[in-house]
């Protein structure tokens, strides 16, 4: 499948979901890293009308249990089991970019960085993320 093919699947999948509710899209993909934007908008502020850190949480873990995901045998799944993040900036408008990157591709676990940067690449956030794989037919 190519990297377009593979960004459209992605976005697909999403459509009755968090992420749809987020507007979160998959906007890159290269070896072993995801990428994904969000707008930043009143639908995602905090009271202060800054970006939630609920939201750039969400983010971080979908865009890393993704790329879990897509980066490990095909008939896995994956699971998030700890996700930790520090903010560092606030934004106000425009988009934020998650980029996941693989740190630990392991058999049962994997560990992925995920850099979160505003329109002018500011960090906004770092995140790491542990999930779990799961075999297809015994995660029910």
């Amino acid at each position: 499948m190519s990297k377009k093919d593979m960004l459209n699947f992605l976005n697909g999948l999403s459509t009755s979901s968090l992420i749809n509710t987020l507007n979160i899209e998959y906007s890159e993909i290269g070896e072993n890293y995801l990428v994904a934007k969000m707008p930043v908008n009143s639908a995602v502020y905090q009271p202060d009308g800054i970006l939630h850190g609920g939201a750039t949480a969400a983010l971080a873990e979908t865009v890393g249990s993704t790329a879990a995901r897509i980066f490990s045998n095909g008939n896995n799944q994956s699971r998030g089991i700890e996700l930790s993040i520090n903010h560092i900036k606030s934004v106000s408008k425009g988009h934020v970019y998650a980029k996941a990157k693989a740190l630990h591709m392991g058999r049962s676990t994997q560990l992925w960085n995920i850099e979160i940067t505003d329109d002018n690449k500011n960090i906004i956030s770092i995140s790491k993320l542990t999930t779990l794989t799961l075999n297809k037919n015994k995660s029910k």
